[in-house]
């Protein structure tokens, strides 16, 4: 009754069909590794509630999709069509978080192609190194308060081409202007530099010459976000 139940509608006796204790077997293993691969993941990195679940829940769909597939060619190109029309409409994801959606989806097709074993296998050693690495910090960047963004508001009668340079130079290894925008009705530019500070500690001091060179107009400095953090 339950091969009956669970049988295509349009399989023949030739279509070889999943036992039913299979199925339950792999979307198990395949949600056991799901979950282990959003706990390595939540280690040390910040990360929401939807993508933990989406992550946990990953391996089981790609699963399903893989053991339905099953050889047969004209559906695997259905389902390769249908997963082009998918945009996911959220902000970008790191690098980390598309690497560990693929990791998800291998350990998903590893399962779904029915070696429990592999794709057991596969996730322990993917989590144990995705572990270690950020355990150790791996790829850090250990002078990271050093790089900052520097925003100076001028008056519109200081020329800014190089106005700042000899103040740079004591306190910077390297900076560079990345815009110059008006402000205030166009009384005033906003300059905004990508700094790199030799002495942490001295910005404050850098801070207060910056004033008197600028009027003591508006200066902020923060951390400045790195391209590499994304993909």
């Amino acid at each position: 009754m339950l091969d009956t139940v669970f049988r295509g509608l349009f399989d023949s006796d030739l279509t070889s069909v999943i036992s039913i204790t299979d199925f339950i077997l792999c979307m198990g293993v395949s949600l056991i590794l799901g979950f282990v691969m959003a706990l390595a993941y939540m280690y040390r990195t910040r990360y929401t509630k939807s993508f933990v679940i989406t992550l946990a829940l990953l391996p089981a769909v790609v699963c399903v999709v893989i053991m339905l597939v099953n050889g047969n060619v004209g559906t695997g190109v259905a389902v390769a069509g249908a997963f082009s029309l998918v945009r996911f409409r959220s902000v970008p994801g790191t690098a980390k978080e598309i690497c560990t959606l693929f990791l998800a989806m291998g350990a998903g097709l590893t399962a779904g192609m029915g070696y429990l074993g592999f794709a057991v296998l596969f996730t322990a050693i993917m989590c144990i190194v995705f572990l270690l690495y950020n355990r150790l910090d791996f790829g850090a960047r250990k002078n990271m308060a050093a790089y900052k963004n520097l925003t100076i508001a001028i008056p519109e009668d200081l020329d800014y081409t190089g106005v700042f340079n000899d103040i740079f130079q004591e306190y910077t290894t390297a900076h560079t202007l990345v815009s110059v925008k008006t402000t205030n009705m166009g009384s005033m530019f906003r300059l905004t530099y990508h700094v790199t500070l030799r002495d942490v500690s001295a910005e404050k001091e850098m801070i207060d010459k910056l004033r008197c060179r600028n009027g003591n107009l508006e200066i902020m400095m923060s951390v400045q976000e790195t391209a590499a953090a994304e993909l």
